[in-house]
C-alpha cells in the first residue's frame, strides 16, 4: 500500500497560498524556470543588435518588442500563477516542465521572425506554454471552489486569446495590418487578469512577487554584463582601437551597475502588500518596458563595441541612441514604478535614496543631449558618456541618504 504522503506528492489541492506567508522565497524550481529565459532573451537581444549593426532600425525594433513581450507575458503569466498556487507536486512539476519546453521552442524561432517575419515557431512555442497554463487553472478550478470562477475565467481567456494566436499567423497579412492585429490581441491578454480577478482575487504574494521581478531584472542585465565582456575579448583581439574597446568595456559595466543599485533601492514587497489592489497590475506590466529597456541596453552596448572596432553599417547617432534610449526608457520607467507604492509614514513623504522626478527627468535629458554629440564625437566616447548621468543619480541618492532623516 502506498504511503499517504507519497500520494498527496503526486497530486496537492491548488487552493491557494497565504498571502502573509513568512520567508516565501523563489523556489529551485522557479529558477530553473528563469534559465530557459536566459536562452530566450539572449537570442532576441543578439537579433536586435544584429539588426543594429545591419542599419535596418526601424523592422529590428519592432520584431524585437513583438518578441520580447511573448517571452515577458509568458513569463508573467507562469510567477504569479506560481505565486499563488504552486504545490510543487509532480503534476505542476510536469506542467512546468512542459512551459519550459514551450520557452525553448520560442528562443529557437527568435531568427526566422526577424529574418523573414515568420511568427509561427514563436506561436507554436506560445501555444506548448499556454495549453499547459489552462491545465494549472483547470486545476485550480477544480480544487479551489471559491476561486472557480476566477480559474475557469482564467482559462476561457487565455485559451480564445491562444486561438486567435494562432489565427494571427495564418492570416495572409503583412505591415500595418499585422501589426494592428498585434496590438489587439497583447490587448486581449492584459484584459485576461484583469477580468478574471473581478470574480475573485488570487492569493499572490507581494514579497514573493517583488523578489521574482528582482531576480528577472538581473537576468536580463546579464545581457549587458556579456555585452561589456565581448567589448574587452574584441580588445583583447584588436590590433588598433584597444584604447577604446576598454573603456567602452569598462563604462558598460559602470553603467548597468549604476542601473542595477538605482533598481534596488526600493524594496517593493511591503508596498505592494499594502497598495495591492491599486498598484500590482500597473507594477507587473510596467516592468515590460523595465525588461525590454535593459536587453535592448545589452544590444546596444553590443553594436557600440563593434562599431568601435569599426565593424557596422550604421551611422554613429544610431549606435549612440542605441544605448541611450534604453538607459532613459529604464530611467523614467523606473520612477513611475516606485511612484506607485506608498511613500513611508510620517514624517518622510519620499524614501531619502530615491531619486526626486526633478533629478530623474534631468537624467534622461542628459543621456539623450550626450547621445546628440556623436556627429561630433567617437561613438565609444559618446557610450561611455551616457553612463555620467546614472552615476550622478546614483551618488546623488548615496548623498541624500547620508543627510539626517526627519523624526517620525
Amino acid at each position: 500500500m502506498t504511503h499517504p504522503a507519497v500520494r498527496r506528492r503526486w497530486s496537492v489541492p491548488m487552493t491557494g497560498r497565504d498571502t502573509n506567508e513568512a520567508n516565501r522565497a523563489s523556489t529551485p524550481l522557479e529558477l530553473l524556470f528563469d534559465l530557459t529565459f536566459v536562452v530566450a532573451v539572449g537570442r532576441v537581444a543578439a537579433e536586435l543588435a544584429h539588426s543594429i549593426a545591419a542599419d535596418r532600425l526601424g523592422a529590428g525594433v519592432l520584431s524585437y518588442l513583438m518578441l520580447f513581450f511573448a517571452i515577458y507575458w509568458a513569463w508573467l503569466n507562469f510567477t504569479w500563477f506560481a505565486s499563488a498556487f504552486d504545490t510543487d507536486d509532480v503534476g505542476y512539476r510536469l506542467l512546468t516542465l512542459l512551459q519550459m519546453a514551450g520557452v525553448l521552442i520560442l528562443a529557437a524561432s527568435v531568427s526566422d521572425a526577424y529574418e523573414h517575419g515568420g511568427y509561427g515557431g514563436t506561436v507554436l512555442g506560445y501555444v506548448v506554454m499556454r495549453v499547459a497554463l489552462v491545465a494549472q487553472w483547470l486545476r485550480v478550478a477544480r480544487s479551489a471552489p471559491h476561486l472557480r470562477a476566477t480559474a475557469l475565467r482564467y482559462a476561457g481567456g487565455v485559451l480564445v486569446i491562444q486561438v486567435l494566436w494562432v489565427g494571427w499567423t495564418l492570416l495572409p497579412w503583412h505591415g500595418s495590418a499585422q501589426l494592428a492585429g498585434f496590438v489587439l490581441l497583447v490587448g486581449g491578454e492584459m484584459l485576461v487578469p484583469w477580468r478574471a480577478e473581478q470574480a475573485g482575487e488570487t492569493s499572490w504574494h507581494p514579497g514573493h512577487i517583488a523578489e521574482r521581478y528582482g531576480l528577472f531584472t538581473l537576468i536580463v542585465l546579464g545581457e549587458c554584463v556579456l555585452a561589456a565582456s565581448n567589448a574587452l575579448s574584441q580588445a583583447r583581439a584588436a590590433r588598433t582601437g584597444v584604447a577604446s574597446l576598454v573603456v567602452l568595456g569598462a563604462g558598460g559595466l559602470v553603467l548597468l551597475f549604476g542601473l542595477w543599485w538605482l533598481y534596488y533601492l526600493r524594496e517593493a514587497g511591503e508596498g505592494l502588500a499594502e497598495r495591492r489592489n491599486q498598484a500590482g497590475f500597473r507594477w507587473g506590466y510596467g516592468h515590460y518596458g523595465i525588461f525590454a529597456s535593459l536587453a535592448a541596453l545589452g544590444a546596444g552596448l553590443e553594436v557600440a563595441a563593434s562599431a568601435a572596432a569599426g565593424d557596422v553599417a550604421a551611422p554613429n547617432w544610431v549606435v549612440s541612441y542605441a544605448v541611450a534610449v534604453p538607459i532613459a526608457g529604464f530611467l523614467a520607467l523606473l520612477w513611475y514604478l516606485n511612484q506607485l507604492l506608498p511613500a513611508p509614514e510620517a514624517g518622510q513623504s519620499q524614501p531619502p535614496e530615491l531619486p526626486t522626478a526633478l533629478a530623474t527627468f534631468t537624467a534622461v535629458a542628459g543621456v539623450a543631449a550626450i547621445a546628440g554629440c556623436a556627429a561630433f564625437w567617437p561613438v565609444w566616447a559618446v557610450v561611455a558618456a551616457e553612463g555620467l548621468p546614472v552615476a550622478l543619480l546614483v551618488a546623488n541618492s548615496v548623498r541624500r541618504s547620508r543627510q539626517p532623516q526627519p523624526a517620525g
